[in-house]
């Protein structure tokens, strides 16, 4: 399962979180003030596929989590597409303006999902004793 992490500077990001779980993802909101200034120590605790970092210049969560553990990000995002691009390139840390809206969540998710490949399962038989068949 694709888990997210939501960082918000004034502590919302509930929107995006119903989103991103609206496409099939876990979401995890970081509480607080100031959040987004934790979204990559959250997003290493939690071992997140996506960190969402919001605060007025669309930046400091996500240089901050791409500059302390080198996660590929982009910031001072202002639309539901330019998330959408920035996965596509191969971004995972997304940093926009104030834009908690349900809409941002569930399309940044499908297309993390489009990106990433399915996971194969392999199921081998091998030739038992026959005293659990």
């Amino acid at each position: 399962m694709i888990k997210v992490v939501i960082a918000d500077r004034m502590g919302k990001g509930q929107e995006v979180a119903k989103g991103a779980e609206k496409a099939g993802a876990k979401a995890v909101v970081v509480p607080g003030m100031g959040a987004d200034m934790r979204l990559g120590d959250v997003m290493q605790k939690e071992n997140a596929d996506i960190g969402f970092s919001f605060c007025g210049s669309g930046g400091a969560g996500a240089i901050t989590a791409h500059t302390k553990y080198g996660y590929p990000e982009r910031h001072g995002m202002r639309s539901v597409q330019e998330g959408i691009t920035a996965i596509e390139e191969g971004d995972t840390v997304l940093g926009f303006g104030f834009m908690d809206k349900q809409e941002l969540g569930e399309q940044i998710v499908k297309a993390f999902q489009k990106k990433i490949p399915r996971k194969r399962i392999a199921v081998y038989f091998t030739e038992g004793d026959g005293k659990n068949d």
